[in-house]
């Protein structure tokens, strides 16, 4: 298959982009070894450092949100598959002088083989690690255990609170309360109605009919959802999906919130406009308060076409770290 993409070499794909972004931003973050992207201007070594991993080709993620209030470093992999355990403890190396690092796993199962083989090796030699997993995905179900829950575009606003609590200078409990009880008063919800290419190959991930779309799609377009439908209107799209979303973080009137619609690579910001104003319509009728809500692409799979609807409630704690100052390629406030 002929691919319409402006690419060179398929091998070089992982290293030239990765070059090229760093390249774009390089007052805010740099290139080591190859695969790891870490801040330009170090964070104070006295605080928490916070780290992720995950596959290149669903960018900006994760490299776009390394910066001050964010990450430290994000390890990355080749084209959708998750970096090596050998990488990711280099990486964590990198901040072995830190009090402590957190590291942000996605629930997928290369992200979790891989990120927790490197945290125990980087236990036994000392480097005082925990992890946290982002399992968000609710389209197992709500009562789904959480190995069967995928790790979606949710991983971003946790790593927000995550790396505001480290900014501040919180110890390593203190970061690991805050992003857990935002981990678990979030969700999200994928849409699909065409699947992304692989950019090395050509190759569709899967397929869809052209009047089909499927709620609860994967990340890569991986089934897992209600199944193939007729393409419902935005707004029957919307309400469905907010109001799974709703249901999933018990979400009630005089609650604050957020809501992001995360565009997965092909899916204008004309329509994700459009399916936001429903879902904000249908909250806003709840008596649900919205802040600091977000359209636009933070977790995409090249040009799938459909986008992920995340939800999540706040507490007086959560949201003020999730509002505080911050300064990344892809997220600024």
């Amino acid at each position: 298959m002929v691919m319409k993409k402006f690419i060179n070499k398929p091998e070089d794909i992982t290293k030239e982009l990765l070059e090229g972004f760093t390249l774009a931003y390089q007052e805010q973050v740099k290139l080591v070894s190859e695969k790891i992207v870490v801040r330009a201007k170090p964070k104070e070594k006295d605080k928490v450092a916070v780290i992720t991993l995950g596959g290149a080709g669903h960018e900006p993620a994760l490299i776009g949100f390394v910066g001050k209030g964010m990450l430290d470093a994000a390890v990355v992999g080749d084209i959708f598959a998750a970096p090596g355990a050998p990488k990711v403890l280099e990486a964590l190396r990198l901040f072995k002088d830190h009090p402590a690092i957190v590291l942000v796993i996605l629930n997928h199962a290369g992200d979790v083989m891989n990120g927790n083989l490197a945290y125990n090796m980087a236990v036994k030699e000392g480097i005082n690690v925990r992890k946290i997993l982002t399992a968000e995905d609710i389209a197992p179900g709500l009562d789904a255990p959480v190995e069967e829950r995928r790790g979606l575009g949710g991983c971003i606003p946790l790593i927000k609170v995550a790396g505001t609590a480290a900014e501040k200078g919180h110890n390593i409990d203190e970061v690991l309360n805050v992003a857990e009880k935002f981990n678990q008063s979030m969700a999200t919800l994928a849409v699909t109605m065409k699947t992304a290419t692989h950019p090395q190959s050509g190759q569709y991930i899967s397929e869809l009919p052209d009047d089909m779309m499927e709620i609860g799609m994967g990340q890569h377009g991986e089934g897992g959802g209600t199944g193939p439908q007729k393409i419902l209107t935005a707004d029957e799209t919307a309400e469905v999906m907010v109001k799974k979303l709703i249901t999933a973080i018990k979400l009630q009137t005089g609650d604050k919130a957020t809501l992001i619609i995360n565009g997965s690579g092909a899916t204008t910001l004309m329509e994700q406009f459009i399916v936001f104003r429903k879902a904000h319509q249908i909250l806003s009728q709840l008596g649900v308060q919205l802040i600091h809500c977000r359209c636009g692409e933070l977790l995409t799979v090249q040009e799938a076409a459909g986008f992920q609807m995340f939800l999540a409630k706040f507490d007086e704690q959560t949201l003020s770290h999730y509002t505080a100052t911050c300064s990344t390629p892809y997220w600024t406030t």
